[in-house]
């Protein structure tokens, strides 16, 4: 079993900023992309920034040069510092990993159970 558990998450005022965090745990063998999600009242979900497990990472445009994505390959983390944020980014937010387990060789991807984020003042 691999379970994504996040945290971080919370009530800011446009303009603040919130990091959030995502541990991995359970039976890992290597975990390949990692990434944040997020989705709002009423939309589809969306990808918000992923990072590959070199460290490469791509961010959707409604949140580049705000938000920074960041992993801990030895302890299967990975981490989205939000800065300037703005009511638009009120969403719950759910880490993603493509993990693949001890034994497998295929990767599967496995999602947290999701965090809150609210902007408003």
């Amino acid at each position: 079993q691999v379970r994504l558990v996040e945290s971080g998450g919370g009530l800011v005022q446009p303009g603040g900023s919130l990091r959030l965090s995502c541990a991995a745990s359970g039976s890992i063998f290597r975990i390949l992309a990692m990434g944040w999600y997020r989705q709002a009242p009423g939309k589809q979900r969306e990808l918000v920034a992923a990072i590959a497990s070199g460290g490469s990472a791509n961010y959707a445009d409604s949140v580049k040069a705000r938000f920074t994505i960041s992993r801990d390959n030895a302890r299967n983390m990975v981490y989205l510092q939000m800065n300037s944020l703005k009511p638009e980014d009120t969403a719950v937010y759910y880490c993603n990993a493509n993990v693949v387990r001890t034994g497998w060789s295929t990767g599967y991807n496995y999602w947290g159970q999701g965090t809150q984020v609210t902007v408003a003042s």
